[in-house]
C-alpha cells in the first residue's frame, strides 16, 4: 500500500510540474525512477519508453501505467496513472473556468516560449542518457541512424519503425548466435 501511494505522489509531482507533454516528462521520470529510487534500470526505462510509444494512447499515461504496474501490480498502475492525470486535469479545469483567453496574455505566451526551449534541452539530456544504455554495439548505432533519418525525412509511422527495429534486433541476435 505504501508503494502504491508513493507511485501516486511521484506521478502527481511529475504531472503537475512538467510542461510539454509526455516526452518532457522523461528527464523527471528518469531521475525519480532510475537515479533516485533505482526502481528501474536504464535499460528498463528505455523499454518503458518503447512500450509507451508503441501502444495506443498518450505516451506519458502509457509509461505511468507500465511503471506503476511493474512496481506494484494493477493498483500501482492505476495509482501512477491517476497521479499523473488528476493534478493536471484540476489545474486545466481551473484555468479554463477562471481565465478566459488565458493563452492570449503576452506574459503567458512569453513564459511558454521559454518553457519550450527548456523542455527541448531536457529531452536532449534524456536522449543522451538513453543513448548510453541502448546503443552498445555499432549495429545499434546504425539502426539508430537509419531510424532517425527515416523518422525525420519520411512519414513512416513510429510503430512501423519500432517493429522494423525489433525485427532487425531479432535477426541480428540470431545471426550472431549462429556465428558463434
Amino acid at each position: 500500500m505504501r508503494e502504491v501511494l508513493m507511485l501516486a505522489l511521484i506521478y502527481a509531482r511529475v504531472g503537475v510540474t512538467t510542461f510539454g507533454g509526455g516526452y518532457a516528462m522523461l528527464p523527471m521520470l528518469s531521475r525519480e525512477l532510475v537515479e533516485k529510487r533505482a526502481w528501474l534500470t536504464e535499460a528498463e526505462f528505455a523499454d518503458m519508453i518503447v512500450v509507451g510509444q508503441c501502444t495506443p494512447g498518450i505516451i506519458g499515461l502509457n509509461m505511468a501505467t507500465y511503471a506503476g504496474y511493474k512496481r506494484a501490480g494493477v493498483p500501482g498502475g492505476i495509482a501512477a496513472t491517476l497521479g499523473l492525470v488528476l493534478p493536471s486535469a484540476v489545474i486545466i479545469s481551473l484555468i479554463a473556468a477562471l481565465l478566459q483567453g488565458f493563452a492570449e496574455y503576452a506574459v503567458v505566451r512569453h513564459a511558454f516560449a521559454g518553457v519550450r526551449v527548456a523542455v527541448c534541452a531536457l529531452i536532449i539530456k534524456t536522449i543522451a542518457s538513453l543513448w548510453r544504455s541502448a546503443v552498445k554495439a555499432p549495429e545499434a548505432g546504425a539502426v539508430f541512424a537509419v531510424v532517425f533519418l527515416l523518422a525525420v525525412f519520411t512519414k513512416l509511422h513510429p510503430v512501423v519503425l519500432a517493429l522494423a527495429s525489433a525485427a532487425f534486433g531479432i535477426c541480428f541476435t540470431k545471426l550472431r548466435a549462429r556465428a558463434k
